[in-house]
Order: structure tokens, then sequence, then C-alpha cells
């Protein structure tokens, strides 16, 4: 039997078999005690080990930031490159070298702000990238000024009678621009992150995963609604292929939409609306117009949607520009570089 890894065919007697142990680096960590990115390290680890992909054919390229130090914290190869470019970084290594498996590390100011168009076009050319980005709604490494995701009226030392500026949905971002796979997970809720990085690994094209990440130092509580144990489950709905938009401890509440097509929590079973009436998610329409819409969802009045938006196949970049390159190549006349150089009308300066 065999199976497709990173692009290169190898037999199940071939994978290698890891532990998280194997994707530990001899780095120190060093982010504050109780920072979120230790638990986004360990099912980073975790999943890595599960994937069947050769260690030496994976790449984790960062920025600037916190969460940028990640590829010291890897046992794998990595770049830490600069202010917001890791997308451009990661879309030239992945056209040379499509067999490899190749992550961007990010954060919501480092992704967002200053790498936002690389970002975005990176999702909208559909390079085979997996983007990490951690949202904590502040800037940690700087000390605590609002980012683009920051709520209205946040107080910081950039913003000290509350930032004016309206926040940035991540997966809206990724939505618009049409990224292939599209999801959201929490950093302490261990199985699910695990769950939505394997199927991101498995994506073959643009893959965005938005972290909600708490900056217990700068920004403690950011998303407490969504990660309190007793009254989470209120505050948050899973996004399953398929299935009724339900949420709720007792599962008894609903999204659906009205006659003018906009979202409403409802009651379901016996005090309210049938299943049947719910918005059902489907994570592989093409139209990315609903789960747009989803990603608008969040606090105060609606739950904060966690999982899978989006999951469609198309082309990949990378695949488009070989596939180019070998149809140039069988249809043309010049068959090396050296003689393509000096084709047409040249000139020789002394």
């Amino acid at each position: 039997m065999s199976v497709m890894t990173s692009g290169n065919l190898q037999t199940i007697a071939e994978l290698p078999k890891y532990s998280k142990k194997d994707f530990v680096s001899n780095q120190t960590v060093r982010w504050c005690p109780g920072c979120g990115d230790y638990a986004i390290l360990d099912a980073v680890q975790k999943s890595f080990a599960t994937l069947g992909i050769p260690r030496e054919n994976i790449v984790v390229i960062s920025g600037i930031g916190c969460s940028s130090r990640f590829p010291y914290y890897m046992n794998t190869y990595g770049f830490h490159t600069i202010h917001g470019r890791a997308p451009a970084f990661a879309t030239g290594l992945k056209v040379a070298r499509p067999e490899l498996s190749v992550w961007v590390v990010t954060g919501d100011g480092d992704g967002l702000s200053i790498g936002g168009n690389h970002l975005m076009h990176a999702m909208r050319r559909n390079i085979d990238l997996k983007v990490l980005l951690f949202n904590n709604r502040i800037y940690g490494l700087t000390k605590g000024q609002y980012s683009p995701t920051s709520e209205v009226g946040k107080k910081t030392k950039t913003s000290p009678f509350g930032s004016i500026d309206r926040p940035i949905q991540p997966v809206s971002i990724a939505l618009a621009a049409e990224a292939t796979f599209v999801a959201r997970s929490v950093d302490v809720h261990g199985a699910h992150l695990r769950g939505i990085i394997g199927r991101a690994a498995a994506h073959r094209g643009s893959a965005f995963v938005e972290i909600l990440q708490n900056c217990n130092i700068f920004n403690d509580g950011a998303f407490a609604d969504v990660t309190d144990r007793k009254s989470g489950a209120d505050h948050k709905v899973d996004l399953e292929h398929g299935k009724p938009l339900i949420f709720g401890a007792e599962r008894n509440k609903g999204i659906r939409l009205d006659q003018n097509f906009n979202p409403v929590v409802t009651a379901v079973g016996e005090k309210g609306v049938p299943e049947e009436e719910l918005l059902h998610h489907d994570e592989k329409n093409p139209n990315p117009s609903l789960a747009y819409l989803l990603s608008q969802l969040g606090a105060p009045d609606f739950p904060t949607p966690v999982g899978v938006f989006r999951d469609v196949q198309e082309e990949t970049y990378e695949g488009a520009v070989h596939r180019q390159i070998q149809e140039a190549g069988q249809a043309g006349t010049v068959k090396d570089l050296n003689a393509l150089l000096r084709e047409g009308d040249i000139w020789e300066v002394d």
C-alpha cells in the first residue's frame, strides 16, 4: 500500500514514526509563563508527529512577534524572517520546492498589519501554504499596544482613551481572499486544535487557521467567554459539515436566517424551531458567502464559530507554475536558459 505525503509517493513501511519529542528542539522556550503559545506549540508538535511527513520535509517560517519565535522551538527546518513578510518567503520556497510541507506562523499584528497584503495574496493565489495565525488582540512583544484585531474602545498604551479602529476579523479576510481551507480553533482546546492542524496539513492549497490565543500579561481573558469551562458552551458554536448550527450547554439554541438573510439566535426543540429550520453548515460550498456570514458572528450577540469554515479543492499556484513551465518547454524551440537569454535582439556593452 502506498500514500501521498508532501507530494511524494511513499509506502506505509517507509513512513516515519514520530512522537512529540522528535519535534522538540534544544532551545529553551522563552514566552511569558501562562502564555497561550505554549499550548499551541504542544498541539503543533503532537500533530506533526502524526502527519507521516519526514521531519526534513517540514519548514516553519515566521515574521516578527511573540509567535514568530516558533521556528526556534521546532526540530524542523525553519526561517525567522522580517516583519510581515513570512508569506513571501514561504511562497518562494514552496514554488522552488513543492514537495516540502511549508508552514507560516504569524500573529494578528505581524500577519494582518504590516503583513496583510502578503497574507492576502498568498491566500488568493492558492499556494499550498499552511498559515497559523495566533490572535490575542494585542501587540505582546512590544508590550501592549492595540492591534488590528483589538476591539473598539480597547484602552492600551497607544490608545489611552480607547481604540477607535474597527477590528479586522481574520477569518473574514481569508475567506474574502478565497483561501481554499479556512478554520478557527482555540489555544487551550488541545484535541480540537490538533484536529484542525491535521486537516490543514492534509489540504492541498492555501490553508488558513486562526487560533484564539490568550496573552495573560497584556490582554488577559481576551476570549474568556469561549474558553470558560462552565459557560463556554453558551458562547461558541462548533461548525460541523452538514450539521445544523446548534449550541449551548443543553444544546437548546441555534442559528437560523430570517427573511432578509440575517442570522438570528433562536430556541430549538419543544420551545423553539425544529432543527430543519436552522442554518446547516456546508464547508464544501465553492461560494464562500455563507462561510463569510458565519465569520462575522461573535460576542456579544452571537456565539463564536469554531471549526472549519471552508474546505474546497482548486489547482494550487505552485502546481500551475510548474505545469506552465513544462508546457512552455514542450511547445517552444528554446530548450535551455543560456539559449533563451541570447534569443532575439541582444546588445554587448563595453
